[in-house]
Order: C-alpha cells, then structure tokens, then sequence
C-alpha cells in the first residue's frame, strides 16, 4: 500500500489529486473543531460528560464516531455525511420499490444524474431533520445561551441552518474530491472522521497500561491481547473484502456476417461480502432506538425504564438481538440488490451458460443457491465482526477503548478501495499501446 503511494505522488497528475484531497480533509477536519454560535461549551461538555458507557449503543455514539468527535462538540459538520448515507441508501431501496426510480437507474448516465439530483436534495432535508432533532436535544440538556424570546428563536434558526449547510457543504467536498481528486469523496470523509477518533484509542490504552504498572495485573494480559486482536480482524477483513466466488460461464458461438463472435470461457464474481457494511448500519440504527429515548426522557421509571435496559450493550440480549439482525438485513439486501431470474435472463441473451444447468430454471435455481450461501458466510463474517468488541469490552471491562466494527470494516475497505483506484489511474498512465 505505502509503496502504491509512493509510486502515485511520483506522478504530477496523481500528486495534484493526492494533495487536492489532502487539503479537502484539512478543510473537513476544521470544520469538525469549530462550534455553532449560541451555545455554552461549558455546559455542553457536562451535558456529553454525562453520556455514560450505558448509552454507548446509543444513535448518538454511533453519528458521534462516524462524524469524528465533531456530533459530540456541536461543531459545523457536526451532522457528517450520515445524511447523505442515509440518503442513499433510501434512495436504492426506493429504486427497487417505485417504477420511476427504476427506470431512471437503467437510462444510463443521465438517469444516473438524475438519480444524483434527487439524492442531493434528500441529503438537505434528511440533515434539516437531524439538526432539529439535535437541537431538541441541546435544548434539553440546557446548554443553549437564550432560552426563551426572540433571542431563542433567531438562535434556534441559526443553529438548525448552520447544521443543514454543514451536511449541504460536506456533501459538495465529497463531490470536489470525486471530481478534482482521487475518488471515493464521501468514503475518505467518513474514513478521516473515524481514524480522527484513533488518538483518544491509543490514550486509552495507554491509560489501561498504566493501570497495570500501577499493579492492576489484568491489563497486563488485556491491553496486548486487544492489540492481538484489533490486527487479526484487520487480516480477516482484508481477507473478506477480496473474497470472491467465481461461477464459471460459458459464451457459445456465434456467427455474425463473415465474422464468428464468442466460444471462449469466462467467469460471474459474487463478492462475498455484498452488503459492505449496510446490514450493520441497519441493525445498529434499530438497537439504537431504545437508548437514543433514553437521552431524550432521562426521567423515565417503571416498565419503560426496563425495557430500555434492557437493549443496553453491557446486557446479554443486545449482542444476540444484532447478531440475529445483521444476518436478516445481510439477506433482505441481497434479495432486492440481486434477482437471480434477471442475472440468468442477461446470461441467456448473451450466449451464455453455466456449464451442467440449463439456461431458464435451473440456471436461476443455480445462482439463487449461490447467492444464499454466499449471503451466508458474508453475513456471519460481518455479524461476528460487530459483535466481537462489545464482547470483548463487557469480558474485559475495556469497552472505552472497542472500536466499533463497523468503523473497522468502513477504514479498511475504504483504504482498500483507495488504493485500488490510484493502481488503476497509474496503469492507465503507465499503459502503453501499439502507436507506442
């Protein structure tokens, strides 16, 4: 990887793209420091304090560590690219669901534009909606300068647009570094608020090995097995992320004019990770309800107040219920994203067959057998993933320190993903042809 990097800032072009990108995160990283006007940072600071490990599994942790620490200080991005995420998300289920949608993701580039435009503007109302919702709660927690008056409410409009723009604004940096950059825009911003929030880990554990010095023999054992860990799930992410099952296909003959086309062997990839991370975005949304209310009503007794603790992180119920949840949204997304009847009708218009089934029928029972038990190990990899850190941190005591699965899986493959693209790019300007 280092030594991709280094070959792609030797080229003028890639070292253009590389430091544009570069100069976008610096751009993304201050405004994640500076806060929106009107708030007491005192009092903020106590009202985050207050967060404690019980509301980890919380929506609140969850925007907090994929914005980078910017959620938790009410900064200028403190929304992050969740609501573009979101946006797209609900966008490409919508496109199976509506007819119209439909139809403009198979017009091509415009429809893909199209399909871009509506995105967009989702992305701004999904972020009006979330910067309501936060301002709801920074009003609650009494950390707001006014709070009654026309002073309050100028404030209140302020702060709600200041965090509407921020979506609006990280939504184009993501754009400029598609356009003028390496790709992957939203990926890398996601990417550099997570490995923002690397430091406070690498505290962290240095605190724990303090503890140890200090006589508390455990952290001894802890601290590196953590280590051990955090660079097995690493391995075995890098590993899954590549992994691919190739069915074999077979393009029959055919002759057009005087020229005979086709008779050579190919193969279909299925990854078999095909949701990414999206089943545990999903999953993680849903067991984040209870807690995210949690905040909202902390004066809450009797049944309610059980139930919700019920979903607490440090309960046994909350690692089976997302285990079980992964593995159901890893086959609800396969089954809308992949029609195996379409994946053989393509086939069959092009001349191809899967050598030992026949094309119609037993060629779509063929490929929707792959695809399940593909869906299968995918699923349990990503829900064993997930679920390993919140394990890990309740048997240990050392949850401050468990970095989130999904913030592993997104950092890796977007690494990934990166690096893939800046190879291609240098063996586009390194190809040399025939007139060469």
């Amino acid at each position: 990887m280092l030594k991709i990097i280094r070959n792609a800032w030797k080229v003028p072009d890639l070292r253009k793209k590389l430091f544009f990108t570069l100069m976008i995160i610096v751009v993304f990283r201050i405004g994640s420091v500076i806060p929106v006007p009107f708030l007491d940072m005192e009092a903020l600071r106590e009202a985050m304090s207050k967060l404690t490990s019980v509301e980890s599994g919380s929506m609140f942790a969850y925007l907090d560590t994929l914005s980078g620490g910017a959620f938790s200080n009410a900064t200028l991005f403190a929304m992050g690219v969740t609501p573009y995420i979101n946006s797209s998300i609900i966008i490409q289920l919508l496109t199976v669901a509506i007819p119209a949608l439909e139809r403009l993701s198979k017009e091509g580039e415009e429809g893909r534009k199209k399909l871009a435009t509506i995105t967009r503007y989702v992305t701004v109302g999904l972020g009006l909606i979330q910067g309501i919702a936060y301002f709801i709660f920074l009003k609650r927690s009494n950390v707001l300068e006014y709070s009654n008056g026309f002073d309050f409410w100028f404030s209140a409009v302020v702060i709600v647009l200041v965090f509407t723009a921020g979506t609006a604004l990280m939504m184009w940096l993501g754009e400029q570094i598609n356009q003028y950059g390496i790709g992957n825009g939203i990926s890398i911003l996601l990417f550099a608020g997570i490995v923002a929030r690397f430091p406070l880990i690498v505290t962290q554990i240095t605190q724990f090995w303090n503890m140890a010095m200090q006589g508390d023999t455990r952290y001894f054992v802890f601290v590196p097995l953590f280590v051990v860990i955090f660079l097995a799930v690493m391995w075995v992410i890098v590993f899954m992320q590549d992994a691919e099952r190739r069915i074999p296909i077979q393009y029959a003959k055919r002759v057009v004019g005087r020229k005979m086309y086709g008779g050579q062997s190919s193969y279909l990839p299925i990854k078999v990770s095909l949701g990414g991370v999206l089943p545990i975005i999903f999953a993680s949304s849903i067991l984040s309800i209870p807690s995210t209310l949690q905040l909202f009503f902390p004066n809450m007794s009797g049944w309610f107040k059980s139930f919700v603790e019920l979903f607490s992180q440090k309960g046994w119920l909350y690692p089976v219920l997302y285990f079980i949840l992964i593995i159901m949204f890893a086959y609800f997304y396969t089954s809308i994203q992949y029609n195996p009847i379409e994946m053989a009708n393509n086939l069959r218009q092009n001349n191809g067959t899967i050598p030992g089934y026949r094309p119609g029928k037993p060629t779509t029972e063929f490929i929707a057998k792959i695809l399940s038990r593909i869906t299968l190990i995918g699923a349990l990899f990503l829900a064993v993933i997930a679920i390993l850190p919140i394990i890990y941190g309740n048997l240990t005591g050392m949850s401050a320190m468990s970095l989130g699965g999904t913030s592993i899986i997104i950092v890796v493959g977007v690494c990934l993903e990166t690096v893939k693209q800046m190879e291609s790019q240098m063996m586009m300007r390194h190809y040399k042809g025939f007139l060469d």
